[in-house]
């Protein structure tokens, strides 16, 4: 029997620790497709289960034939790249099915529940029943016994109903953005708006954009392994796409009325379809198991309950039965979350709208408790800002919010555009995309004259982290970078709207589409190892890892190009690996984030530190002492060697100290003396310069310009 390779065996046992035990020991097809356009028999539901605990068969199969045949089946099984074929004949003793000997005309269907053998169950391998999102893709053609034509072929997979696709991990994901954000605001707090104070990292945004950046890598039109598909499903809420389906319907009238098709493009349609992805899928299982599902066929055959010629019968209506719809790309993406297509854009736009409301209530509500606050007593006076910058606070909160999803609003802008259907979706795509640029724009444009200003006025850019108004406006864009990379946001704002272009324009070109993600990701990251533009050395670090996994990720997803032929083995192996980098990094930004929490909790007050420019730094470096052994900060410094006036040149200048110079230096300078009792004038007369000089030339006559003496021996 073949067995699959056992590094393949321990490469997706890792699996098991991100898995999400939903479902009992099953095994069992998921929808189907028809693989022959145009076939005199046509099959219209095919349900198979296999229960390990009860050891049964469940089968539910229907359809219909133009005319009666006699017909053999062929069973082709492929898990891993390898295959698994097993033909026999409906009319022979062993194998015989009566609803297909013959195959009779109109429709028929059989439907019910077959007990297997204890021995045959056992054969199963238990891996089978334990590995998420497992599938074999099992392929049933119908040929004539006259001239061997091909009369139905239809397609399936076979999975055990475990996932990794599990709202749990969505919840920890959003509770571990929560976390972030509020690890964030109270270090801002802390720092009471001081000027030049760094956020520790990883910061809201760090956190959401890394999330974003697993969503996005779900949605390219690639061949993904369906292990890392339902992985990347969890992380969509980062980018807006939430399912509500209320919100759904009332999307779906809006769309209506605006011209929009809704023709196999509503919520109600997508509710019973089962979605198919035309890029395929690879299968974790064994040859034991593709055994079972073989010679699961021959049992069926021994207790069945038949219906010929009806059509009272529900397993042909698509309300119960459902649809097969096949999907790719970005619309599979969305269409997972229950999302129909062409209300992307629209699901995305409400959300929007439900967190900019829930924001501004929140900030509402904070500012009528702190007026309340204040008419008995006093508060704190970090709470003073809040209280007189209401408006300017709201401001900066929607324009950070911005900040964090433009890339995936570029994204869901231009696959409307590109989708088209309802025309007012189309132009709210439009008002809100140029909305979104015109406000970063104008941001980017005031920090740069801003900066030009105090280049001119002080040789630097210090003002933009020194000067407290200019911080309180504007630090959300730059204040984790350094003083000389203050500029590093604008193209970072590019690389998320090309990243978005490639992504929505490309979609259905999965090359085009990797490729050019790839180069923007590494283009992105040699600007960071370049650079190294954040202030914080933890900052710097972070990002540049986050930077790195996503140049890997990118570079891993080639490997489910269809155009490149890897193999389905490749494939799937690849899928695990880049669940357990993604799931490593999400872990250590979720221990950061507690030691973060913990270190400002106990932390009294933060120091800020005055961030340097470069200019500054390399000026204070030539004027180190170097510590080495006869040199040390530690030791004696060498008194400094003094010089007579007559020896530094008497003909250059009158020294001041030269009536003192034949005088033995050894009292110590620090002596109290008389020397400024007269310092202050005796009479009434005011104080001038001109009456300092002549005070000075009547006391001190030597201190009285004079010609060099020439006569005088040097």
């Amino acid at each position: 029997m073949w067995v699959a390779p056992q590094s393949t065996v321990r490469i997706l046992a890792w699996s098991l620790f991100f898995n999400y035990v939903a479902a009992g020991d099953i095994l069992k097809n998921n929808g189907f497709t028809t693989c022959l356009d145009s076939s005199d028999i046509k099959v219209d539901k095919v349900e198979l289960s296999f229960d390990r605990a009860s050891k049964t068969i469940n089968f539910d199969v229907a359809g219909s034939s133009k005319k009666s045949q006699n017909v053999t089946a062929s069973l082709v099984i492929t898990a891993y790249g390898q295959e698994f074929t097993q033909e026999f004949n409906p009319c022979d003793k062993d194998t015989k099915v009566d609803q297909l000997c013959p195959v009779p005309v109109g429709n028929f269907g059989a439907k019910g529940e077959q007990k297997v053998p204890p021995d045959f169950a056992d054969r199963i391998p238990s891996i089978a029943f334990a590995i998420p999102d497992l599938e074999a893709q099992a392929t049933l053609e119908l040929k004539s016994n006259n001239g061997g034509k091909t009369l139905a072929c239809i397609s399936s997979k076979v999975g055990n109903g475990k996932t990794l696709e599990a709202p749990a991990v969505s919840y920890v994901a959003a509770g571990i953005a929560g976390a972030a954000l509020a690890v964030s605001g109270a270090a801002a707090l802390a720092a009471s708006g001081q000027p030049g104070a760094a956020t520790s990292s990883p910061t809201f945004g760090e956190v959401f954009g890394w999330f974003q950046s697993m969503a996005i890598n779900g949605m390219l039109s690639v061949n993904y392994p369906p292990i890392y598909r339902s992985f990347t499903k969890n992380f969509g809420f980062s980018g807006g796409l939430i399912p509500w389906n209320q919100m759904q319907t009332t999307i779906d009238n809006f769309r209506n009325v605006t011209g929009g098709n809704l023709t196999h493009n509503n919520f109600a349609y997508l509710q019973n379809a089962t979605l198919i992805f035309q890029d395929g899928t690879t299968s974790n299982t064994s040859k034991r198991s593709l055994d079972f599902i073989s010679h699961a066929v021959h049992l069926v055959a021994r207790q069945i309950s038949t219906s010929v010629n009806e059509t009272s019968g529900n397993s042909t209506d698509e309300n119960d039965a459902g649809v097969n719809h096949v999907v790719k790309g970005i619309q599979g993406y969305v269409e997972m979350l229950s999302i129909p297509q062409a209300n992307t854009f629209m699901t995305v736009l409400l959300i929007f709208a439900v967190v900019i409301a829930a924001i501004a209530a929140g900030i509402l509500l904070f500012k009528v408790i702190l007026e309340v606050w204040s008419l008995f007593r006093s508060f704190p006076a970090k709470l003073t800002n809040f209280r007189k910058d209401y408006w300017g606070l709201m401001a900066r909160t929607i324009t950070s919010l911005i900040l964090v999803l433009y890339g995936v609003w570029t994204l869901y802008c231009v696959f409307q555009f590109t989708r088209g259907d309802s025309w007012a979706a189309k132009v709210l795509a439009g008002i809100s995309l140029a909305l979104f640029t015109a406000v970063l724009a104008f941001f980017t444009f005031k920090i740069w004259r801003i900066a030009r200003k105090y280049k001119k006025a002080e040789g630097n850019t210090s003002g933009l982290y020194e000067d407290h108004e200019t911080w309180r406006k504007y630090s959300l864009f730059y204040d984790n970078y350094k003083k000389g990379y203050w500029w590093i946001f604008v193209p970072i704002i590019v690389y998320m709207f090309v990243r978005g272009c490639i992504i929505a324009g490309g979609d259905g070109h999965g090359l085009f589409q990797s490729a050019g993600q790839l180069a923007v990701e590494a283009i992105m990251l040699i600007l960071l190892l370049w650079s190294r533009p954040y202030e914080a050395k933890s900052g710097q670090w972070i990002n540049i890892t986050i930077q790195v996994v996503r140049v890997l990720s990118v570079g891993c997803i080639l490997v489910f190009v269809e155009e490149l032929g890897i193999s389905q083995t490749t494939q799937t192996v690849t899928g695990v690996a880049l669940i357990a980098v993604q799931s490593t990094l999400t872990g250590v930004l979720a221990i950061l984030i507690i030691v973060n929490a913990i270190i400002l909790f106990f932390r009294k007050k933060p120091q800020v530190k005055p961030r340097k420019d470069p200019e500054d730094l390399d000026r204070d470096l030539d004027n180190l002492t170097p510590l080495d052994a006869r040199n040390s900060l530690l030791g004696q410094s060498k008194p400094h060697k003094r010089y007579k006036s007559s020896e530094t040149g008497i003909y250059n200048y009158q020294h001041p100290y030269e009536p003192y110079q034949d005088f033995p230096f050894e009292k110590s300078r620090h002596t109290p003396t008389a020397s400024t009792d007269r310092l202050i004038a005796l009479n009434s007369t005011p104080y001038t310069h001109e009456t300092q000089q002549s005070f000075d030339n009547t006391l001190y006559p030597e201190r009285k310009p004079r010609l060099p003496q020439l006569d005088r021996p040097y």
